[in-house]
C-alpha cells in the first residue's frame, strides 16, 4: 500500500514539474511529439507578433504564443513547427500547436 502511494505521489510531481512554466510545458509538448532533440536544444521566444494580434483572444483563454527558434521539421509536410500556444490553468501550464500563421 505504501508502494502505491510513493508511486502516485511521484507521479504527479513529474506532472507538476514537467508544467510547472511555459518553457517547460513547451518543451515536454515537442518532446513527446517525437522531436525530443529539438525539445531539448531548441531556443523559446516570446512570440510578440501573435501576442498582440490575438491579444483579446489570448486573454480569454490565459495564453501566450511562443516560437522556437530551431524548430524541427515535421517529415510528412516538410514544415516547420515553430509556433505554440501556452495556457495556464491555475498554476499548470499546457502547450499545443498554434501552427505557421
Amino acid at each position: 500500500m505504501k508502494k502505491k502511494i510513493i508511486i502516485i505521489v511521484s507521479f504527479f510531481a513529474v506532472i507538476i514539474l514537467l508544467h510547472s512554466t511555459p518553457n517547460m510545458a513547451l518543451r515536454t509538448y515537442v518532446f513527446f511529439l517525437g522531436y525530443p532533440k529539438a525539445a531539448i536544444t531548441s531556443g523559446i521566444i516570446e512570440d510578440k507578433e501573435h501576442n498582440e494580434v490575438d491579444k483579446d483572444r489570448f486573454a480569454e483563454l490565459n495564453a501566450k504564443a511562443y516560437a522556437l527558434t530551431n524548430p524541427p521539421i515535421e517529415k510528412a509536410t516538410q514544415t516547420e513547427l515553430r509556433n505554440y500556444l501556452v495556457r495556464k490553468f491555475g498554476f499548470l501550464h499546457f502547450a499545443e500547436y498554434l501552427g505557421n500563421t
